[in-house]
């Protein structure tokens, strides 16, 4: 009588750990899910920036440009397109980041870090443990 007890209370703990793996798992997963929707987002709202900038940060390049040009035409010292080099660079860096491919680019140069460069993504001291993270709490705690 007792090895039946005994045998229906294995099976019933070995249910309930395999629930608590399947429940784990799920959670984990949900988890994974949920940060790389965020990770998108956050991604997504950083194209619409550039975009954004692009717009403003492009007509003011037209107008500029045009001044430029203008004061040129009439003063013929190429000292006053001189700003034109630089605000070619930078309107150039946002417009490739909003509608180029930049993104890709940098997408693939992290890969290669992660892949090649590993040692560099390492921690200053290593990954704290639970004990080290205690030992701070406490001692924070006594000061």
């Amino acid at each position: 009588m007792g090895n039946y007890v005994s045998s229906a209370m294995d099976a019933n703990m070995e249910k309930q750990q395999k629930f608590m793996l399947d429940m784990n798992r799920m959670t984990i997963e949900r988890q994974i899910h949920m940060q790389d929707a965020m990770r998108e987002k956050m991604m997504a709202m950083q194209v619409a920036k550039a975009r954004d900038q692009f717009l403003w940060m492009g007509t003011f390049y037209c107008f500029a440009a045009l001044a430029m040009f203008k004061g040129f035409s009439k003063t013929r010292k190429p000292a006053v397109l001189a700003p034109l080099l630089p605000l070619t660079f930078v309107v150039g860096y946002v417009g490739d980041l909003a509608y180029g491919t930049k993104m890709q680019r940098m997408k693939a140069e992290a890969e290669n870090v992660i892949q090649l460069e590993g040692s560099l993504l390492d921690m200053p001291a290593g990954l704290p443990t639970v004990d080290s993270i205690d030992l701070a709490r406490f001692k924070s705690a006594k000061d």
